[in-house]
């Protein structure tokens, strides 16, 4: 099972970028995307961007994310 993460790109040098995650921001391959650009949203898997998704997708991964690390916190409580 893989887990990819999206991110927002926030600057790009050749054909490297740098994308910001929850407010992290941190460098990441583009080498398999021919189209991104600044602003995009992209899935990113061990250092690469391996798909560009939309805001609204990225949105609510991350809040299904943040869903599940508030579940783990009450479950570790209990």
């Amino acid at each position: 099972m893989c887990l990819s993460i999206p991110g927002k790109i926030i600057s790009i040098d050749g054909d490297k970028a740098i994308v910001s995650v929850g407010g992290t921001e941190s460098a990441t391959s583009l080498q398999l995307l021919d189209d991104a650009v600044v602003g995009d949203y992209v899935l990113i898997h061990t250092g690469f961007a391996i798909q560009k998704i939309s805001e609204e997708e990225a949105a609510e991964t991350l809040r299904l994310f943040n869903e599940l690390e508030e579940f783990n916190k009450q479950e570790e409580e209990e």
